[in-house]
């Protein structure tokens, strides 16, 4: 029972910003790595961008010196603060977590339902 709720998404015009907030809950043991990732209309789910329990981050060219990837572990909540937002940013995005729910048990993946970014020229 790990549930992942996003929030932050919407319309914005091309060259501003939004940030994506994922929250973690539920029978969460430990918490690994968490990322974002995104979907536009017609296309496969592409990684945008990941960060590590350590704080180590990758980034997906297209975003690097405009996204910024963090966490918060107290409040296993992850963030994805979006700066000069263009129009091929416009996709559906989505949170995943990787956690165990207790000693016994492995890493399992879980994913957010996914908010919608639209960036209007």
């Amino acid at each position: 029972q790990v549930q992942l709720v996003e929030s932050g998404g919407g319309l914005v015009q091309a060259w501003g910003s939004l940030r994506l907030s994922c929250a973690a809950s539920g029978n969460i043991f430990s918490m690994n790595a968490m990322g974002w990732y995104r979907q536009a209309p017609g296309k496969q789910r592409e990684l945008v961008a990941d960060i590590t329990s350590g704080g180590s981050t990758n980034y997906i060219d297209s975003v690097k010196g405009r996204f910024t990837i963090s966490r918060d572990n107290a409040k296993n909540t992850v963030y994805l603060q979006m700066n000069s937002l263009k129009p091929e940013d416009t996709a559906v995005y989505y949170c995943k977590a990787i956690a165990s729910r207790s000693k016994l048990s492995g890493w399992k993946e879980y994913w957010g339902q996914g908010t919608q970014v639209t960036v209007s020229s």
